[in-house]
């Protein structure tokens, strides 16, 4: 017989596992984006990251929601708030961390 508290338990993980997803799947696409922006060849950045990151995510949800519903959604709110915290922090940081990407005053690059 298991104890009455193990939901909850299980909830809490799922909940931090929905946090590590988000982390991971947000924190990559900022990564991704500073990266891909300063590459010759952007598209290859951003399509196998795009790939590689709702893989993983996909895969997490699957094993988090494939026994109880309850489980998938305290992921998915997990995720959520690790989008929230993300962009929090990522909105401090300058917005060009890659050496590349810092270009002279003047005309933009793509003019």
């Amino acid at each position: 017989m298991m104890p009455e508290n193990i939901n909850w338990v299980l909830g809490g993980l799922a909940l931090l596992a929905g946090c590590t997803l988000g982390a991971f799947f947000f924190g990559g696409l900022w990564w991704t984006v500073q990266r891909g922006a300063a590459s010759k060849n952007p598209a290859r950045w951003f399509i196998s990251s795009l790939i590689l990151r709702i893989g993983i995510v996909l895969s997490g949800f699957y094993l988090m929601g494939a026994s109880q519903l309850l489980y998938l959604g305290f992921c998915m709110l997990g995720f959520l708030l690790a989008r929230a915290v993300v962009l929090r922090i990522t909105s401090y940081l300058p917005a060009a961390t890659v050496p590349a990407m810092a270009s002279p005053p003047g005309n933009p690059p793509c003019a």
